[in-house]
Parts: structure tokens; sequence; C-alpha cells
């Protein structure tokens, strides 16, 4: 019988034995963020390894959108197999359903990954994780959607993970996971007046402590109907297995309480396809007729 590892020197990298998790990613539509499914009219996955033309690419996930001047942009991470570190690549579509791989618009000397964007006073910006700098590193488009340059640093540390940021009454949040270990067990929660900061960490910090099936974040934090929701992966038994929704009950700078959405899993494998073994990330956004639009991402066993 072969030896039987496990692997994991990069967030979404993870290889058993002789195989290892392909990702790609798709698109959902659904009466809410919560009630999401593949629609009949769109061929999952959009986007694959195989549609990046600039470098060689193990495979694509983490993809967050913005919609801007009726056209959409998604941004995600790219594993280039050479350099063996993410980069950000960009994707465009002029109905959400059917993209356009365009280029990578952000690479660094260190891995990149989780490319949250974000629309704030008329400037668009980016927060991808880059724990191997040990920082979270805020990015500002000098020119909309190629050109990034860094704004600055929000929290310096060992690990962050996936940070997820997002606006609520007048103050900035931000989930972010911390296991050293990479036991995607522990959330922390760090809160702001300006996005620049000054940063706190909040006195109910971690929010979740030894928890791999509902620490590290999964995407885009949203403010549904004035109620705050996060995403979680579950990380256990295999990373990226599937995605939890949480309404925050209540928050402010000395309280958080949540609880989980009966809707649960939100996300997960289909058991067939690009998607059949796991999911880790979504991306919700409104769309036409009261509906709801997600990039989301799925593996397979390669």
């Amino acid at each position: 019988m072969d030896s039987v590892y496990l692997r994991r020197n990069r967030r979404s990298e993870v290889t058993v034995g002789s195989k290892e998790q392909e990702w790609s990613i798709g698109i959902y539509i659904g009466e809410s963020p919560f009630d999401l499914r593949p629609p009949t009219n769109v061929h999952n996955p959009v986007l694959t390894r195989n549609d990046i033309s600039d470098v060689t690419a193990a495979f694509v996930a983490d993809p967050f959108m913005l919609k801007v001047n009726h056209l959409w942009y998604m941004f995600f991470e790219v594993m280039n197999r050479q350099s063996r570190k993410g980069e950000i690549g960009l994707a465009t579509s002029e109905d959400g359903l059917k993209w356009r791989y365009q280029q990578i618009v952000l690479a660094e000397r260190y891995h990149l990954s989780y490319p949250y964007v974000f629309e704030w006073m008329g400037g668009y910006y980016m927060i991808p994780e880059s724990y191997i700098a040990g920082s979270i590193r805020l990015y500002r488009a000098v020119e909309f959607p190629a050109k990034w340059s860094f704004a600055g640093t929000l929290l310096s540390g060992p690990h962050y993970g996936d940070s997820s940021i997002f606006r609520y009454e007048n103050r900035w949040w931000l989930f972010t996971e911390t296991n050293l270990d990479m036991k995607h067990d522990t959330l922390r929660l760090f809160y702001a007046d300006h996005l620049m900061g000054p940063w706190f960490e909040h006195p109910r910090s971690p929010i979740i402590a030894g928890n791999p099936h509902i620490a590290r974040p999964a995407g885009r934090a949203l403010v549904v109907n004035n109620k705050p929701f996060r995403y979680a992966q579950d990380c256990y038994p295999t990373y990226g297995a599937q995605v939890r929704a949480f309404e925050i009950t209540e928050l402010s700078a000395t309280t958080y309480y949540e609880r989980e959405i009966k809707q649960n899993p939100i996300l997960k494998g289909s058991g067939v396809g690009w998607n059949e073994s796991g999911m880790h990330h979504i991306d919700p956004h409104p769309f036409q007729e009261g509906r709801w639009i997600a990039c989301v991402d799925g593996f397979l066993w390669r």
C-alpha cells in the first residue's frame, strides 16, 4: 500500500498521496444569497486553469466580483505552476454569466490569493490574502481594473488568512483566520472607524477557537436588510469541503453574537464534475428581477 500524506504548503494547495485538488470557478443564481444553485443557461465551470493564457496555471479559485458601469469584473487566485505561488487574475463579463479571461493584474514576490475587492468613496480597493508577508495589505486601483498600487498595511502579525472586510453602522469590521499551524480553526475580529485604521481587536476575539468547521472565512461578508452575515469554510475532515453561513445577531465594539442559518450548508460538493469533491468560496451580489448571482469555486481530485 502506498503511503498517504497530506501537504498544505499554501492556501488552497492540498495534496493527498499522488492526488491534488484542482479548483475551478462557477456561477450560481438564486432567490437569496443563501439559496443558490447552478443556472440552466450557464455551462459551469465558467473559468478553469485552461482559460489562463499568460501563465501556466495549476488551478483558479477564490473569485470576487464587482459590477462597474454595466460590466462585471471578476478577480481570483491563479496558482502559477512555474513560480508555485498565487497571483491575481481578471476576467470580465457583460451579463455575469459568460466570462472571458483577461490577464494577471497583481503579482508579488510572495503568494497572493482571496482578492477581496470592494468600492469605497469612489475608489476601488483590494485586500488579497498575503499571509506569507506577515500582514494584511490594502491595494487601491490606480487604473481600474488592471493596475493596482499598495496603499498601506492594515494589520501586521504572523498569520492572517482570508481576511474579509465589511462596513456596518459607520464602522469597518474585519474577519481573519489566524491559526499558525494551518488548522483553519481560529477566527479573529477587528474593527476600525477608518479604513486605514487604527484597527483594534474585538474584546470577544477570537470569536471562534478550535473549530475548523466554522472558522475560516469563505467569501464576502454581507449586510442584507441591515443584518450582517458571514460565510465560513468547513475545513474538516477535508480542506474546502463546504460553505456555511451565519447571521450576526449582535455586533458592537464590545459585543458579538451569531447564529447558524437554517439553510446550511450553503454550498457543498455535487458528487460529479468540476465541483464533485467540495466547495469553499462564495461572493453573492444582487442580480436581475430581485434574484442574486454569486461566483463560487469547487474542486475535484486529480
